[in-house]
C-alpha cells in the first residue's frame, strides 16, 4: 500500500507544468486530491508526504528530460486511441486505391495531396518499400487541402481506383507536375483510364463525399499536413523518408507478431 501511495503522490507531483518561469506546480486539482487521499490511506503524515514531494520534485528538476519523454509517450497513447476508433476506415482503400500485396500483413496508409511537393518527394520511398517488402500493403487516401485543382485531381485518382488503375495514376500525376486540367488529363491518359467513365465519376456526389470523409478523419487524427501516414498505432507527418517509414513498418509487424 505504501508503494502504491508513493506512486500516486508522485503522479500528483507529475502534474507540474512548464511555465515561463520554469517548472511549477499548478496548485490543487484532481491529481493533488488523489495524492492526498493515497497518503492518508497509507498512513503517511504531512511530513512524509512533504518528503516524498521534495524527492520527486528534485528528481524532475535534475532530470528534466523525463518530461518530454513522458509527453511523447502520452501523445503516442492518445494517437493509438484515435487510430483505433477509425482503423477500419483508415486501412480500407476506396476501390483499388492501394499498391503492393492486397493481403499484406502490414498496412501503410498515406494521406496525400497531388499538389503537395513533399508528397511528390515521397513517391520514390513508397515505390522502394513496395518493391522490397512483398508482404506490405500501401493504402492511399486523397487529402486535397492545398488548392481547388488538387481536389479535382483527387477525384480523378478515385476514378482511377474504380478502374483498378490507381497506382498508375498516382505515379503519373505526381510525375506530371502540379494539378491543372492539362496535367490531370495527361496523367489519366498515361494511366490508361476510360476518360468518359472517369469524367462521370469526377462529377458525381460520391467523389465529394469520399473526399469530405477523408478530411474529417484527418482532423480526427490531428494530421499537420500532407503527406501524413498511419502505420500500426502511429501517425507520421511529412516527408519522413524511407528509413523512418521502414522502421515504422518493422515495428508494426513486430507488434502484430507479438500479439499472435
Amino acid at each position: 500500500m505504501a508503494v502504491a501511495a508513493f506512486l500516486t503522490i508522485a503522479a500528483g507531483i507529475g502534474t507540474f507544468m512548464w511555465q515561463s518561469g520554469g517548472l511549477v506546480a499548478p496548485g490543487g486539482g484532481e491529481a493533488a486530491k488523489d495524492a492526498d487521499s493515497a497518503a492518508a490511506a497509507a498512513g503517511f503524515d504531512t511530513k512524509d508526504k512533504a518528503a516524498i514531494e521534495a524527492i520527486v520534485r528534485a528528481y524532475i528538476l535534475e532530470n528534466p528530460e523525463i518530461i518530454p519523454e513522458a509527453v511523447q509517450k502520452l501523445q503516442g497513447k492518445q494517437a493509438a486511441k484515435r487510430i483505433a476508433s477509425v482503423r477500419g476506415a483508415v486501412e480500407t482503400p476506396f476501390a483499388a486505391s492501394y499498391a503492393g500485396n492486397p493481403d499484406g500483413d502490414v498496412v501503410l496508409v498515406e494521406y496525400s495531396d497531388f499538389a503537395c511537393g513533399f508528397c511528390r518527394q515521397s513517391v520514390s520511398d513508397v515505390a522502394r518499400l513496395v518493391s522490397e517488402d512483398k508482404n506490405l500493403k500501401v493504402v492511399f487516401h486523397e487529402l486535397p487541402i492545398l488548392s481547388d485543382e488538387s481536389r479535382v485531381a483527387a477525384a480523378w485518382g478515385m476514378a482511377a481506383a474504380q478502374q483498378g488503375k490507381y497506382y498508375a495514376f498516382y505515379k503519373a500525376m505526381f510525375g506530371a507536375g502540379r494539378p491543372a486540367q492539362a496535367t490531370i488529363e495527361q496523367a489519366a491518359k498515361t494511366a490508361g483510364l476510360d476518360m468518359a467513365a472517369a469524367r462521370t465519376f469526377v462529377a458525381s456526389k460520391q467523389a465529394e463525399e469520399v473526399i469530405d470523409a477523408n478530411i474529417r478523419i484527418a482532423q480526427q487524427l490531428e494530421f499537420s499536413g500532407t503527406p501524413s501516414w498511419v502505420i500500426g498505432n502511429k501517425v507520421l507527418n511529412g516527408a519522413v523518408g524511407y528509413d523512418e517509414l521502414k522502421a515504422a513498418i518493422d515495428e508494426a509487424r513486430a507488434a502484430k507478431k507479438s500479439v499472435s
